[in-house]
């Protein structure tokens, strides 16, 4: 072989080298967190409530993404929030994904064991260290096993309104983002085995005084999903604050809180989400990067101030203010933000409307839950947005974060954006 081919060899074999290590990869897998025996279930700030059976499976779901030395942990537990403390303990645990790209988001059920520690009003809470321990664990092994199970993967993303009686707003109530944003992973024949879907909704048709423990129309979602061939589910919330619910509303102002309307809605969304990406065009190498910033949040709110001096994570600190993990992901032609806690949909519209994906998707509830997040013009300016100011962090919130986040953004390189057909 003359020296001319033999390069050419070379060269050859260096680019496929490389091509195979830049290949997209995907891999996702789930634990079951049911308590045993039941714990009471935690509907917000103040004492959990009592449950007598379960409907559904409680589960963490964690779906990694790789793309040459870049991997990105993205991680759905089915709890009203997930705190940083018990995030960073999972972290810790994690191999093969530096910390700060793994990204720790709740479905924010009303039906689940208290993760945070809320004051039970005797001195105590109802929170349970052990339990939590097994959460922790039982995440951990669900991210490191997504990693064992990486292959290699195309993508569909694609973004549509959800049609049907799944969600509305019980202040305006037309004041919500009828959107659902979908990411679907597929395998080497074109099958999908991962479908994410990101849709700003409470779980709450059941709520906390139903005696029930359940992840709410998240389990039925998922279930619904993997029945229709969509592969393992996982959902990540959005911009839900300020009052985006389950349409559960029934004639003569009553509303139905039964497992029943859980699977109605969470199938109704499954099938919307199917829809929506169905056609969607295929990413065959997208790419993937990954950002995270620390932001510190000033904590105004009387209520608020008390309750961090309280809690187990937060006990000792300095109640004035928090600090919290913001990240940007950038996966094929899609944008990712996380916020940390409730944003009220004005935020939501904004932020989605200032990003530069030609898919832009918001995982609330993500790396902390600071409550709600709202302007400053809406903060405690009338009576109905009375109770989301009390449960805030402050006045000066919403503006700081968005800020923030949107410095965030664009100090991020732009996704890649497919042609336009």
């Amino acid at each position: 072989m003359n020296f001319m081919k033999l390069l050419a060899l070379t060269i050859f074999l260096a680019v496929t080298v490389l091509e195979a290590c830049a290949q997209f990869r995907a891999g996702i897998a789930v634990r079951l967190v049911n308590p045993d025996p039941l714990l009471p279930v935690s509907g917000g700030v103040g004492p959990s409530k009592p449950v007598t059976r379960q409907e559904g499976d409680l589960t963490v779901r964690a779906l990694v993404f790789e793309e040459g030395t870049n991997r990105v942990a993205i991680v759905s537990a089915d709890f009203l929030g997930f705190p940083a403390a018990l995030g960073d303990q999972v972290r810790a645990g994690v191999k093969g994904i530096p910390a700060p790209n793994i990204l720790i988001g709740a479905t924010h059920t009303h039906s689940a064991p208290d993760c945070y520690g809320f004051p039970d009003g005797k001195g105590g809470t109802a929170s349970d260290p052990k339990y939590l321990a097994t959460v922790i664990s039982r995440m951990t092994e669900a991210i490191n096993e997504a990693v064992t199970k990486l292959q290699p993967a195309q993508l569909r993303i694609a973004t549509g309104e959800a049609r049907g009686k799944i969600a509305y707003n019980y202040y305006a109530e037309q004041l919500f983002d009828p959107r659902c944003n979908i990411i679907q992973a597929l395998d080497a024949s074109g099958r999908p085995f991962a479908t994410l879907v990101n849709y700003a909704v409470h779980p709450e048709v059941l709520g906390n005084d139903a005696g029930i423990s359940s992840p709410d129309l998240v389990g039925p979602l998922c279930d619904r999903l993997a029945e229709l061939g969509g592969g393992t589910g996982i959902f990540m919330n959005g911009a839900l604050g300020g009052m985006v619910t389950a349409d559960n509303r029934l004639p003569g102002g009553r509303e139905a809180r039964t497992w029943e309307e859980c699977q109605r809605i969470g199938r109704l969304l499954a099938e919307e989400a199917l829809r929506i990406v169905q056609d969607a065009a295929v990413q065959t190498a997208p790419k993937l990067f990954c950002a995270a910033r620390q932001v510190s949040l000033p904590v105004d709110a009387p209520l608020m101030r008390a309750l961090m001096k309280e809690l187990p994570g937060t006990a000792g600190r300095d109640a004035a203010s928090v600090t919290t993990q913001l990240n940007v992901v950038n996966v094929g032609n899609a944008q990712i933000l996380t916020i940390p806690g409730e944003a009220l949909p004005n935020i939501g519209y904004y932020l989605k409307r200032k990003m530069h994906g030609q898919h832009n998707l918001l995982f609330g509830l993500t790396n902390d839950a600071f409550g709600y997040i709202l302007t400053k013009e809406d903060f405690d300016s009338f009576k109905r947005y009375a109770y989301i100011s009390r449960t805030s962090l402050g006045e000066r919130t919403g503006e700081i974060f968005v800020n923030e986040a949107l410095r965030l953004v664009n100090d991020s390189p732009r996704p890649t954006a497919l042609p336009l057909r």
